[in-house]
């Protein structure tokens, strides 16, 4: 089951304009829209399965600790 990210085109132009501002800003290096789209790329299919799965994770840890206050509005007679 293997879903990739999709994006739309103008999202995907806004992210390569980051990572090509950050190069100038940090490293002082000037990415060309290639060089930035294929970066882009790979930290996409290589690493952000781990930030969903974070996501995914501090959800649950959200969700499991909201369940539990529900206890807290049992009433008694």
């Amino acid at each position: 089951m293997d879903q990739k990210i999709k994006l739309n085109k103008e999202k995907r132009q806004d992210m390569v304009r980051t990572i090509q501002t950050y190069f100038l800003k940090e490293r002082e290096e000037e990415l060309g829209d290639l060089a930035a789209g294929l970066l882009l790329d790979f930290i996409m299919d290589k690493l952000s399965f781990e930030f969903y799965n974070q996501g995914v994770y501090d959800s649950y840890k959200f969700i499991n600790e909201r369940t539990e206050d529900l206890l807290g509005i049992i009433k008694y007679e």
